[in-house]
């Protein structure tokens, strides 16, 4: 009895490592800033129904307390606490073994991801801010747009606070392996459940690489064919964009990935002897000339367990990481180059 209340008494104390490794049987706090917007809605809800979340912290600006009431209603494990305001984010951040930003704005029809870095860098300023103070062992997944720019922001930042582990530190791209594999389930007429195919890069345009020379079915299409299926894939989020004709952007699509990713995230930290946890994602990197670069990875209870590297490639593949490496590494210095600048205006 003694050891048993000693233990619970102690064990917000031990090292955040040390839980993650699975020492203490518990459930994880997931925090969404961003909660109330058209992403982090329909993503609050399906974290809602992930039995290895015990609470889930939802921030935004304003109306947190609508949607996290609505969201107590369901009948699962997760409590659900609803912060806002300019004191919130710390508070909602807390303690927590998760991050998840889908925060900011989001796209219109005729605007380009990088349209958005002069009103998104702010959210990923005060994300990073936030994060290396209450929750430096945190794992951060940013949605955030355009998030070829927006990771190395938040990696110099986090450098220069001190806090930065790059195996914990994500940019989302499930998306676009999501949408290569519905794409080519299609047309291969299977559930895009079973097809297996990597995404690498970055997450804007000509810096989505689809590898269809590893699909998995085979993909056997045309070089006409195959190259407007890979355009759709870069191009599916303007798609969407301009489907909802000025309403929005990829808001349902995008939460189901990122939800996908956290779960990714949630059984990495928990830990699997008789799974292999595999996502990509853009994260710090050596295996391009480029610092930042999306490919698949292995997680675990550390986040990045081991970077897979660059699957093999073939000729246009290669030809395409080539004219493609020059517009991420333009994009990555122009991130670190906020970084630097925010430093002082986010402190």
């Amino acid at each position: 009895m003694f050891l048993a209340s000693t233990l619970l008494t102690h064990v917000g104390k031990l090292p955040l490592k040390v839980q993650q490794l699975g020492y203490i049987n518990r459930g994880l706090k997931v925090a969404v800033v961003g909660s109330v917007g058209g992403i982090g809605q329909p993503l609050s809800l399906l974290l809602k129904q992930n039995p290895l979340i015990s609470t889930l912290s939802l921030y935004d600006i304003k109306n947190t307390t609508g949607v996290g009431v609505d969201l107590s209603h369901i009948n699962t494990r997760a409590s659900v606490c609803p912060f806002e305001g300019k004191n919130g984010l710390k508070k909602a951040m807390d303690k927590a073994d998760i991050v998840v930003i889908p925060a900011g704005l989001p796209r219109k029809p005729g605007m380009k991801r990088e349209d958005l870095v002069d009103v998104n860098a702010s959210v990923a300023c005060e994300v990073a801010f936030a994060a290396s103070e209450v929750c430096p062992g945190a794992m951060l997944a940013f949605i955030t747009n355009p998030i070829n720019v927006i990771v190395p922001i938040v990696a110099t930042i986090l450098k220069a606070k001190g806090t930065y582990d790059p195996n914990r530190l994500f940019g989302v791209t499930t998306l676009d392996v999501v949408r290569a594999q519905t794409f080519v389930a299609d047309i291969l007429n299977v559930n895009p459940q079973k097809v297996n195919i990597p995404v690498i890069g970055g997450h804007t345009g000509r810096t989505i690489l689809p590898i269809l020379s590893q699909c998995d079915p085979p993909y056997k299409g045309t070089d006409k064919e195959r190259e407007a299926l890979i355009q759709r894939i870069q191009n599916a989020g303007t798609e969407v964009v301009n489907a909802k004709d000025g309403l929005g952007s990829a808001t349902l699509s995008m939460a189901y990935a990122a939800a996908q990713f956290v779960s990714s995230l949630i059984k990495g930290i928990k830990g699997s002897k008789d799974e292999c946890i595999v996502e990509c994602a853009y994260v710090e990197s050596d295996v391009t000339e480029a610092e930042f670069f999306a490919t698949p990875l292995i997680l675990g209870p550390q986040g990045v367990k081991e970077n897979t590297g660059l699957p093999d490639l073939d000729d246009d593949e290669r030809q395409a990481l080539d004219c493609m490496l020059p517009i991420l590494k333009e994009s990555i210095a122009k991130g670190i180059k906020l970084g630097e600048g925010m430093m002082s205006s986010c402190a």
